[in-house]
Formats: structure tokens, sequence, C-alpha cells
């Protein structure tokens, strides 16, 4: 059987071309031995094999493009999307009035957390019934189908917001966890003398009709990890106050989201 022709795709070509004349330009830059440069690309192959690419750009690239593309722009900040990140979470719904219930086991460890949040457009109009996906890690530092031993959609949901554009989610607190050292990004980070903590946090994608689509996260704004945060994912207008008021958390935070 003939195989199908690829038709030409002219963005691709533009964005591999730069991509191609930057990372000569930085090798000439950097002025590596041939030594230096055959150690470079089998650590980059390293990183692919072990399925770290994600990680490492999730680290120390992806902030700096949503830095660059939203930093004076009206709207949410957007944040990392991260590695833990998978499809096909359970829709979660209201009972009786009560707030929603993030999937977890019936004995999850960790202080109760009431998170709640409005959603709005730019123009100022609260966005109802749009779809809130949310996911975080539990009191070991782990996340659901990563490392963990909790079922696979412990800790994570999606939902829709009511007829104001507000939701309540009741969890549990996040933690600060380190991103995964045994592995080629855990190597670079050893040469570079970096710390591998991310602070605490929550993971939301908000997805509207006529909207982009939305993915940010939420710090409480105690968090000694917040300078540190070794993948550069906090902004200052995602954090909030996680506030004890004895047998659980409360936080809020509003989130508006940009038009297409």
């Amino acid at each position: 059987m003939q195989k199908e022709a690829i038709k030409k795709n002219d963005r691709v070509v533009e964005v591999f071309d730069l991509f191609v004349k930057h990372i000569q330009a930085f090798f000439e830059e950097a002025k590596l031995n041939h030594e230096e440069y055959t150690n470079f690309v089998n650590w980059a192959d390293r990183l692919g094999r072990t399925g770290e690419l994600p990680l490492f750009a999730d680290v120390f690239l992806e902030s700096h493009v949503l830095r660059a593309m939203y930093t004076d722009t009206p709207g949410t900040q957007p944040s990392l999307l991260g590695p833990y990140y998978i499809e096909g979470s359970p829709l979660i719904e209201s009972k009786n009035c009560e707030p929603l219930v993030l999937t977890q086991r019936p004995d999850e460890a960790g202080k109760v957390l009431y998170f709640k949040g409005n959603v709005s457009s730019v123009d100022g109009h609260p966005l109802s019934n749009i779809k809130v996906e949310m996911w975080q890690n539990d009191a070991d530092a782990t996340y659901s189908a990563f490392d963990s031993v909790a079922p696979k959609y412990n800790l994570r949901g999606h939902f829709y917001t009511d007829e104001n554009g507000d939701f309540k989610v009741k969890s549990i607190m996040p933690t600060p966890y380190p991103i995964p050292t045994n592995g080629p990004t855990g190597e670079f980070l050893e040469y570079a003398d970096k710390q591998p903590m991310r602070p605490a946090h929550l993971h939301l994608m908000f997805e509207a009709e006529g909207h982009e689509t939305l993915i940010t996260q939420v710090f409480p704004d105690d968090d000694v990890w917040l300078e540190e945060d070794v993948a550069d994912g906090v902004r200052l207008d995602l954090l909030t106050k996680f506030e004890d008021v004895g047998d659980h958390v409360e936080a809020s935070l509003d989130f508006v989201m940009r038009k297409n």
C-alpha cells in the first residue's frame, strides 16, 4: 500500500526553522567542544527515553512562555499544566446544595479544605455552567496515577459552575513536594545547584465557549517555597490565604477568563 503523502504545513516549517536557527546560535554562543556537545546530546537522549521531556519542559520552559504571553494581558494569569494531569476524571456533583466533594478515599489523610471561587469573563459577566477540572496531590505528596497507592482518579474531578459562576469544593490541603530527581532532570538540577521543591498548590482548568481555556494553579500565600518554586509557576494573583478555622481550612479565589 502506497504511503499517503503528508501535506506541507507552513507553520510547522516556520517554527522548525526558528528552532534549528536558535539551537545553532545556542551552540555557537556556548562554544561547546565536541565532548561537551556529545555529552549534551546523550543527556537529551536520556531525557526523552526516560519520559522526562515533559517534566523538564514544565520546569524550565513553560513558565517563561506563559510570562511572555500573558503578563501584560487582562484576566487571571495561567500557570503550568504540569506532568500530573490525566484525562477522564469523574464528574462530581453537589447533593442537597452541599459543597462538591473532590473524589477521595473514605479515610483520606490531610486537613479538610473548603475552596470556593467565582469565574467571570474579562467583560465582567459571570460564566455559568462552565467546566472546571481540578486535581491535586495528597498528604503523602503524591499524585494519583503517578507512583501513588491511591486509586487512579483520587483527588481529581470535574464539575460545572452555578448560575452565578460560583463553585465550592471540599478537598484536603495540598502539600509541597519535590519533582522527581532520580533522572536526567534531577541530574541537571544538581549540576545547576537548584533545589527540587514546588510549593503546595491546587490545579484548575476552566473551559468556556468563546474563551481561551485557562490552566492555572492556586497557592497558599504563606508557603515557604513560593520564592524558590523550581518550576517558577507562582504568580502574585494566584496567591490566597488558606485560613485555618479549627477543624478545616477555608480558601477562595476568583478567576477571569480571556475571550478568544
